[in-house]
């Protein structure tokens, strides 16, 4: 039996518990590994210490280390699970999280990280219904039917009317008065990767006219979806069109990214690796977006720029980094070495003045092309002389090589863990055995045999 290409983690809604996921495991096929998360006080869980978004992200994210198998993994999160999932996401993109292989969102009607535009009247009607404890029949049926654009099927209403019940009072109360209000988005900041979001147009607080307001700042890379018809239940309301939103996102993902080893991203998430390491390499293996715009080059030049990167760095047909769109990024970013010759143009205006000189003659004859910049002879009617040329030319075979070296794939492929030796918290965060076909037992695999003295022991 082939093993699951991706793990789905399920953030559920308020009143809701990680049985919301059924419905989308019973449409997903064997591609996913669908893990439902209960939130404190939903599910029978315990509640948390406080009421505080972060409390129940440090309940979700327990769950994660303990699940993820190095290998990638997608965040699906209904309504309040949108909140704690950003607040997931920022700490994996800092390194805050013992996991690697984090891809991309799928968030279905989805809290945002500012304060939950739910009005006043609502919160207070909301209140009432756990004044003198858990919530009655009548008032989780009249939370269900609200939050739907048409009637359940009978027995997923009984089955969300009996888990709205089960939801413990002190969490309830928790979300209405502090975490629905707390403002997150500071914090958050911007979170540049693969997302999808579903809402119905039936829903009048979370549905589809509100999010893109609400998140599109949040998450530039997002796809809005609108489920005509639909409530806010979407889990239970259309797990087709969710169970689809997973796949396609998924198969958009597989099409873009460089794929690392499971075994390496164990390493990557374990305690060897620092946070700061770890949020970098993180970011690295994130897939690349198909409709990248350049940021500092124009589209004619990033076009060149990547037909150069095929040349200098052959990739094969699956698994390839965009290695122009991130050295473009970098610019744009204002990165480099740090030094240039006295008076030489900056990073950016030599790759742009250069990458013109360049294009006439590439489109005759790219090899000769490169041929006569490195030979300093430059091209016929360049602005810059042969020797600037050949020195801007330099950088761009370091640029684009380095891209495809820090990428964690590539550390993978050749071999390279030396990103899991600065540790301070764990016993010894060196090499014990440094010999060729040897490996220490913390390494992966596939670098070696484990040495003699680590086959009983391990420093990690």
């Amino acid at each position: 039996m082939t093993a699951p290409a991706c793990t789905v983690f399920f953030l559920p809604g308020l009143g809701l518990d990680a049985a919301a996921a059924l419905p989308l495991i019973a449409e997903l096929d064997a591609r996913f590994r669908v893990i439902g998360i209960d939130l404190p006080g939903q599910g029978g869980s315990e509640d948390a210490p406080d009421g505080s978004v972060d409390a129940q992200v440090d309940a979700a994210v327990a769950v994660i280390e303990r699940d993820a198998d190095g290998g990638p993994w997608l965040l699906c999160a209904h309504s309040m699970g949108g909140k704690i999932a950003a607040r997931i996401a920022q700490r994996v993109r800092d390194g805050e999280v013992a996991a690697f292989g984090l891809m991309g969102l799928v968030l279905l009607a989805p809290s945002p990280p500012r304060p939950e535009p739910l009005p006043d009247e609502k919160r207070v009607e909301m209140l009432s219904w756990v004044a003198d404890g858990p919530i009655s029949e009548d008032d989780a049926r009249t939370f269900v039917q609200d939050n739907v654009g048409a009637s359940l099927p009978e027995v997923w209403e009984r089955d969300v009317v009996d888990t709205v019940r089960t939801m413990s009072p002190v969490a309830w109360r928790r979300w209405l008065e502090q975490g629905s209000k707390e403002d997150l988005a500071a914090s958050i900041g911007v979170l540049d990767l693969p997302c999808v979001v579903l809402g119905g147009d039936a829903d009048e607080l979370l549905g589809a006219s509100a999010q893109p307001t609400l998140l599109a700042d949040v998450y530039p890379r997002a796809r809005f979806v609108t489920l005509p018809g639909a409530g806010h239940l979407l889990s239970y309301e259309r797990p087709e069109a969710v169970a689809a939103a997973i796949s396609e996102i998924w198969e958009g993902i597989e099409e873009q990214r460089a794929p690392v080893p499971a075994e390496w991203g164990r390493l990557i998430a374990s305690p060897r690796t620092t946070p700061r390491v770890r949020s970098t390499l993180a970011r690295r293996a994130l897939a690349d977006a198909p409709d990248y715009e350049p940021r500092a080059l124009t589209r004619t030049q990033l076009d060149l720029l990547r037909s150069i990167a095929d040349r200098l760095v052959p990739q094969p047909d699956s698994g390839r980094v965009d290695i122009a769109a991130r050295v473009d990024a970098e610019l744009a970013a204002g990165g480099g070495d740090g030094w240039r010759p006295t008076d030489a143009l900056s990073d950016d205006e030599a790759y742009r003045q250069g990458l013109d000189d360049l294009a006439a003659s590439w489109d005759e004859d790219p090899d000769a092309a490169l041929e006569a910049v490195l030979a300093g002879e430059g091209v016929a009617g360049g602005a810059g002389d042969g020797e600037s040329l050949r020195r801007w030319f330099q950088d761009v075979r370091v640029d684009l090589t380095r891209e495809w070296l820090i990428h964690p794939a590539s550390l993978a492929r050749i071999g390279y863990d030396g990103f899991a030796t600065g540790a301070e918290d764990v016993a010894f965060a060196g090499y014990r055995t440094l010999k060729a076909g040897v490996r220490d037992d913390w390494e992966p695999s596939d670098l070696g045999r484990p040495a003699p003295h680590e086959q009983t022991g391990s420093d990690a």
